[in-house]
């Protein structure tokens, strides 16, 4: 008891004599006295070795606000010369308290590493998500390709009519794909020549009238059905081997007779000089008919029929022609004569060789004029309606190795031409005007290629080019006037029929 009264005389001397430097510690822990029952536990621990905890710790475990004692210089030393209370772990011994109970000694998470794990998380699965689609699509890119495969080598050993509407099916499609992958050429000239009847009014050109060197167009896509094809070229081969069987089909068709086929009003003796030739002349049923109105002689006759989207003929009257071509909103004209054969006019000249001339109410301004090769040219040139001052863009494509009663030297050239012609029409409703000296033979022959290859294009099961030809006949008489006209139509739909199947697959 001795010992432990002096133990605590000396620990209350020296919590006495520290009040000087504890004076801004709260008061409750500086006049908190320890009974001496928990003091006489507390020595034996430090005694044993028990080690308060590090001053880290306990300054963690201080409440805010609190400021760490300084350890003031000893006043009195104990025995062995170490300072009282040294070793005998007293609170006071290092300025260090134990940790309050309650309070936890670990440090708290920082929001900024919860927001580097979310950000971390959500990346991980895009990425996962991208994989994930990116294997589907190819998946269902492999089992299509298979599918396809599986498709072709069936063909080989299945001679059924599934069979060929699936071959006909894959041709179409990479036909398709073909088509959507190939670029379309540039030629300036050709841009400078026809895209000008796509503006409101002239245009100032440096140079009317240029030339360019020949190029060929692809055929067009096209929906054309591949037994059709190959029936068409069949029926060629057979009729060129055979003159004999085409010459007896030309004789139906010359025997062929169009009902109705009244022509009262071309044999009236005001129109009669309207027609450049009395054995074509429009049916009264199959007829244009203008504003007579507007015309400079008060008739609404001129020597011109529709055929399906087409104007056959352009009349024999400048005035006239000029005014149909306005009435009907055609942009788009077909020239298939040269001017003058022989010495013979076939045409009249109704567009200026340079700058405008007038026409009754109609004046016509030449833009450009282009040549594309030795066969034809593109002109364009404004047409303004004087009493309306309205103006519009007409673009003409003239064929000039075409002869009357004759056919041109090869069938590429003329093909190649009907691929231009249909290229600046496409997409537009109004008809295009045909014609050649009469409107009959030349233009009759040009029509028949094209209404043939278009029906073709879109798909028709059965062709019959002798019975399209009577369909012509039917809306104005003399259309296809030879035999070698006739032949020439054959061998040209045959060719861009081969043309066609020769872009497939082989």
């Amino acid at each position: 008891m001795g010992g432990d009264s002096a133990w605590r005389g000396r620990s209350l001397s020296r919590s006495a004599g520290a009040a000087g430097w504890r004076s801004r510690e709260p008061a409750r822990w500086l006049q908190s006295p320890i009974s001496p029952p928990l003091a006489d536990m507390l020595i034996p621990r430090a005694r044993s070795g028990h080690r308060f905890p590090r001053p880290g710790a306990a300054l963690a475990c201080r409440q805010p606000g609190l400021v760490p004692p300084r350890e003031p210089p000893l006043r009195s030393r104990g025995r062995g010369g170490s300072p009282a209370g040294a070793g005998r772990g007293g609170p006071s011994a290092a300025g260090e308290r134990p940790p309050q109970p309650g309070r936890q000694l670990g440090r708290e998470v920082p929001a900024d590493s919860t927001k580097f794990i979310i950000l971390t998380l959500l990346s991980i699965a895009c990425i996962i998500g991208v994989l994930v689609a990116s294997g589907v699509l190819y998946c269902l890119r492999h089992q299509s390709h298979h599918r396809l495969k599986e498709k072709l080598s069936a063909l080989g050993t299945d001679t059924s009519s599934d069979a060929t509407a699936a071959y006909q099916e894959l041709c179409r499609q990479h036909m398709a794909v073909k088509s959507s992958d190939r670029p379309e050429p540039l030629h300036t000239s050709r841009v400078n020549s026809v895209s000008s009847q796509f503006s409101d009014g002239p245009i100032a050109s440096p140079s009317a009238r240029s030339s360019t060197s020949s190029w060929c167009e692809e055929p067009v896509q096209s929906n054309m059905d591949i037994s059709t094809g190959h029936m068409i070229l069949s029926y060629m081969e057979d009729h060129l081997k055979n003159k004999n069987r085409l010459e007896k089909e030309w004789e139906a068709l010359c025997a062929y007779q169009a009902e109705p086929n009244a022509t009262t009003i071309a044999q009236k003796e005001e129109n009669v000089q309207k027609n450049r030739s009395q054995s074509v002349v429009t049916y009264d049923h199959s007829r244009i008919c203008l504003k007579a109105e507007n015309s400079h002689d008060n008739s609404d006759y001129i020597n011109a029929s529709p055929i399906v989207s087409t104007i056959s003929n352009c009349g024999h009257d400048v005035c006239l022609c000029l005014q149909m071509v306005w009435e009907n909103g055609c942009v788009v004209i077909v020239m298939l004569t040269p001017l003058t054969e022989n010495g013979v006019k076939q045409c009249y000249h109704y567009w200026p060789d340079e700058g405008s001339n007038l026409y009754h109410i109609y004046e016509v301004n030449l833009v450009s004029e282009h040549i594309w090769c030795e066969d034809f040219l593109v002109r364009s040139f404004y047409l303004k309606n004087l009493q309306t001052n309205e103006t519009r863009t007409v673009t003409q494509f003239h064929f000039l190795s075409w002869h009357d009663q004759k056919v041109p030297a090869s069938t590429r050239s003329l093909l190649d031409f009907r691929r231009k012609v249909n290229k600046c029409y496409r997409g537009r409703s109004c008809p295009v005007i045909v014609h050649c000296s009469d409107g009959a033979g030349r233009s009759g022959t040009y029509i028949l290629i094209d209404m043939v290859l278009n029906k073709m294009a879109k798909g028709a099961k059965e062709i019959d080019i002798a019975a399209t030809l009577e369909h012509l006949r039917d809306q104005r008489p003399g259309m296809v006037q030879t035999k070698e006209q006739f032949e020439f139509t054959l061998t040209a739909v045959a060719e861009e029929v081969n043309a066609i199947l020769k872009a497939l697959p082989q």
